[in-house]
């Protein structure tokens, strides 16, 4: 996104980013998704908020309503490898190939070495990926460095 693009959208939502959450695919566990949205939203950001069992297309649905800046996309039952599998190929369809991508959670089948989980969800497009039990502050943190780093014309910060 150009710089001019990207600080005209600050601009007319007041200075304040838009982020969708929401828990993937068939996954009823809610609570850790809502804590992030309740940090997110104590941290000044315009959080929209999915709920659980929401379908990958809904998030980018919302994501063009709204003119997000940010998809955080949250899992805990396994399989949300599979469930955001092509996740970044219908943002690019949609026309929101530029929109920045979170994934967290339990968000594979099993004990798997982490850095091979995150390499996966990267190959994928996610711009970041989280284990379980991430704490909200290292989230704000990389979405504000990501942000800082896309108001200077880059993809997002280095890690």
């Amino acid at each position: 996104m150009s710089d001019t693009k990207t600080k005209n959208k600050k601009t007319a939502k007041g200075g304040r980013r838009t982020l969708v959450t929401g828990v993937i695919g068939s996954d009823t566990h809610i609570v850790g998704n809502r804590i992030l949205s309740m940090a997110l939203e104590d941290a000044g950001y315009t959080v929209v908020t999915l709920g659980a069992l929401t379908p990958a297309d809904e998030f980018i649905k919302a994501a063009i309503e709204t003119a997000a800046d940010a998809i955080l996309v949250s899992s805990l039952y396994g399989q949300g490898e599979l469930d955001c599998r092509g996740f970044r190929e219908l943002c690019i369809e949609a026309g929101i190939d530029d929109i920045l991508l979170y994934a967290g959670g339990n968000l594979v089948v099993g004990k798997q070495p982490w850095p091979e989980v995150e390499k996966r969800f990267l190959d994928m497009g996610f711009d970041r990926a989280f284990p379980p039990g991430t704490r909200t502050d290292e989230v704000l943190d990389f979405l504000k460095r990501d942000f800082r780093a896309r108001d200077e014309g880059l993809r997002k910060a280095e890690p």
